[in-house]
C-alpha cells in the first residue's frame, strides 16, 4: 500500500527547504558565469524578467499539483483528470520528469564533488599536506570518482533521516550560513583593487544585447534551472507542505529567497573576477571572450586566492565552504523526489530506496566522468536549457487545462480564502494556460 507523504513541521521550515532546493551551485556557479558571458547586466535584466514572467507563475503551479494531492509526483499528476488518457500521460509525465532530475543530480554531484576537493585542498595546505592539496585541485578521473561518491554519501545521510530530522533540520542550520557566508564574501571581495570594475559590468546593462536569442535562452534556462523547475522537486516539496499555507504568497518567498542569492552571487563573482585580472589572472581572451567559463571558480579564484598568500587559504577555505553548503541544499531536494516516489510507489523503506536512488545516480555520474568531454555538457544543455522549461510548461498545462477550474479554485483557497476575488486569480490560470506557453516555445525556438 502506498504511503502518505512526510511533512514540513512548520511555514519557516517549508520556505527554508524549498529556498535550499531551489538555491544551489547554478545560483553561485551558473549564474555569475553565465551573467560573465553574457554581458554582465544585460543577463540580470532578463534573467530577473524571465524569474517574474515565467519561473515565479511556474512555481506556483507545481507547488499547487504537489499539495493538492500530498503525494509524490507521478500519483500528484495522475490524479489530475479522472480520464485513462490524461492520467496515464500525467503519469507519464512525472516519471520523465524524475529521470530529467536524476540526470541533473548525476552531474551535479561531479560539480559539487569538485566544491569539496577545492574546500578540503586549503585545509591540507594550512595542514601541511602539500601533494594531497595538489591531487585535490587536479581534475583527474580518480579524484573526481572519489569526491563524487563522497557528496552523494553526505547527500543520502541527510535525505535518509527524512523531512522533518533530514532535510528541514538542516535546512534551518545551512541557509542562514549561507547568506552569512556569502555577503561577508561579497564584502571583502569588494574591497580589493579591480572590484568595482566587475561590480559596474555586473550592475550596467548593455541593451544591445538583451534581445539576443542565446542570452534569452540562457536567462530562462537559468532562471527553471534556479528554481528546481520542471523536475517535481518542488512538486515534491508541495506535498509535504501544510494546506494552510498561501500558496502564492509562499511561492513569492522562495522565489525571492532565491533570486536574492542569485544576485548576491554575482555580486561576489564577478568583482572577484576582475580582482583577479587586477592580480595578473587573465580573464578574457583577445575576443572578449570569457575563458574557461564552464570551471570559472575552479580556475579564476583559487589563481585570486593563491596571489593573496597565506590569507588567501582561509579565504579559499570559506568560499568553496559556501559552495558546498549551497550545493547540498540542492542536492538534498534532488534526491527527495525519487527517493519519496519510490517509497510511497512500492511501499518499500526509505533507508533501502535512498541508497538504491543514489548507487544509481552514483553509476550514471561514474559514466559521464569516464566519457566527460562527450557527455558532460550534453548532459548539462539538454536538461537544464531544453527539458526543465519544457517540462514545467507541460506541469502548467496539465493543472490549468485538465484539471477542472473549479478544483484549481478550490486548491488554491487552503491557505487563502479569498484568493477568488484577487488579481492573482483572474490573471495567473490564464497566463499560465496562454502567455507561458507562448514565452517558453518563442524563447527556445529563437535560441
Amino acid at each position: 500500500m502506498a504511503l502518505k507523504s512526510p511533512a514540513f513541521s512548520s511555514r519557516i521550515g517549508f520556505i527554508l527547504a524549498a529556498a535550499g532546493s531551489a538555491v544551489g551551485v547554478g545560483n553561485i556557479w551558473g549564474f555569475p558565469t553565465q551573467a560573465a558571458q553574457n554581458g554582465g547586466g544585460a543577463f540580470l535584466l532578463v534573467y530577473l524578467l524571465m524569474v517574474a514572467l515565467l519561473a515565479y507563475p511556474m512555481l506556483v503551479a507545481e507547488l499547487t499539483i504537489g499539495r493538492m494531492r500530498q503525494r509524490n509526483p507521478v500519483e500528484a499528476l495522475r490524479a489530475l483528470s479522472d480520464k485513462p488518457f490524461w492520467r496515464g500521460f500525467g503519469a507519464f509525465t512525472g516519471i520523465v520528469g524524475l529521470i530529467v532530475l536524476s540526470l541533473i543530480l548525476s552531474f551535479y554531484a561531479i560539480v559539487s564533488g569538485w566544491l569539496l576537493a577545492f574546500m578540503f585542498a586549503p585545509l591540507a595546505e594550512l595542514l601541511g599536506f602539500h601533494s594531497a592539496a595538489t591531487w585535490l585541485t587536479d581534475f583527474g578521473v580518480e579524484r573526481n570518482l572519489i569526491m563524487m561518491v563522497l557528496f552523494l554519501v553526505l547527500t543520502i545521510h541527510v535525505v535518509r533521516s527524512g523531512v522533518t530530522d533530514g532535510i528541514e533540520r538542516w535546512s534551518r542550520r545551512l541557509m542562514p550560513l549561507l547568506f552569512v557566508l556569502l555577503i561577508a564574501m561579497a564584502l571583502y571581495i569588494l574591497t580589493l583593487p579591480g572590484a568595482i570594475d566587475g561590480l559596474k559590468m555586473y550592475l550596467t546593462p548593455d541593451f544591445e544585447q538583451v534581445t539576443n536569442p542565446n542570452l534569452v535562452i540562457r536567462a530562462m534556462g537559468q532562471a527553471f534551472f534556479s528554481l528546481s523547475l520542471g523536475v517535481c522537486c518542488m512538486m515534491t516539496y508541495g506535498a509535504y507542505l501544510s494546506k494552510d499555507e498561501h500558496l502564492p504568497k509562499t511561492a513569492g518567498w522562495v522565489a525571492g529567497l532565491d533570486t536574492s542569492v542569485a544576485f548576491l552571487a554575482g555580486l561576489l563573482i564577478l568583482p572577484a573576477m576582475f580582482a583577479a585580472q587586477e592580480l595578473g589572472v587573465v580573464i578574457y581572451d583577445q575576443a572578449g571572450q570569457l575563458l574557461s567559463s564552464d570551471t570559472l571558480v575552479f580556475n579564476v579564484l583559487p589563481a585570486m586566492f593563491n596571489s593573496m598568500g597565506h590569507a588567501g587559504l582561509w579565504v579559499g577555505l570559506a568560499f568553496f565552504a559556501l559552495m558546498v553548503i549551497a550545493a547540498i541544499t540542492s542536492s538534498i531536494s534532488m534526491l527527495e523526489a525519487p527517493v519519496n516516489a519510490l517509497v510511497e510507489e512500492t511501499g518499500q523503506s526509505r533507508a533501502q530506496m535512498v541508497w538504491v536512488v543514489g548507487a544509481t545516480i552514483g553509476l550514471i555520474s561514474a559514466i559521464i566522468i569516464y566519457n566527460f568531454s562527450s557527455l558532460f555538457g550534453a548532459v548539462v544543455t539538454f536538461t537544464t536549457v531544453y527539458m526543465q522549461p519544457l517540462l514545467a510548461l507541460v506541469f502548467g498545462l496539465l493543472l490549468t487545462w485538465i484539471l477542472r477550474q473549479h478544483f484549481l479554485l478550490k486548491a488554491l483557497q487552503e491557505g487563502a480564502p479569498e484568493i477568488d476575488k484577487t488579481w492573482f486569480w483572474k490573471v495567473w490560470p490564464w497566463y499560465v494556460k496562454f502567455i507561458c506557453p507562448i514565452l517558453i516555445l518563442l524563447v527556445i525556438w529563437r535560441g
